[in-house]
């Protein structure tokens, strides 16, 4: 049988049969990051709110929707979404 390295399979790797570091924490050093993704959502969902209120109050009432509807849709829909992809882009990467 002949095989694939050159040398033994113990000075191949120089990890092999040694102990492993504990990495566990008690605390995470992301702790931002769980906070992130729920702000996200809950700023999307206050925009996505505000847009179908700015469509229903002329169906319901004669009444035109106030400044600070149109506002509040403009600024907390796309946050959200900017906030969202922030929460995956940092989620996203190895801690080092």
């Amino acid at each position: 049988m002949v095989e694939s390295t050159p040398v033994t399979f113990p000075e191949a790797h120089q990890f092999y049969g040694a102990a492993m570091p504990d990495t566990s924490s008690d605390r995470s050093p992301r702790r931002a990051a769980d906070r992130l993704l729920p702000l996200a959502v809950g700023l999307f969902a206050i925009g996505v709110l505000a847009v179908i209120a700015i469509f229903l109050i002329p169906m319901v009432s004669d009444a035109h929707p106030g400044l600070w509807l149109y506002l509040v849709a403009m600024v907390a829909t796309p946050g959200g979404l900017l906030l969202a992809i922030g929460f995956a882009l940092w989620s996203g990467r190895r801690a080092r």
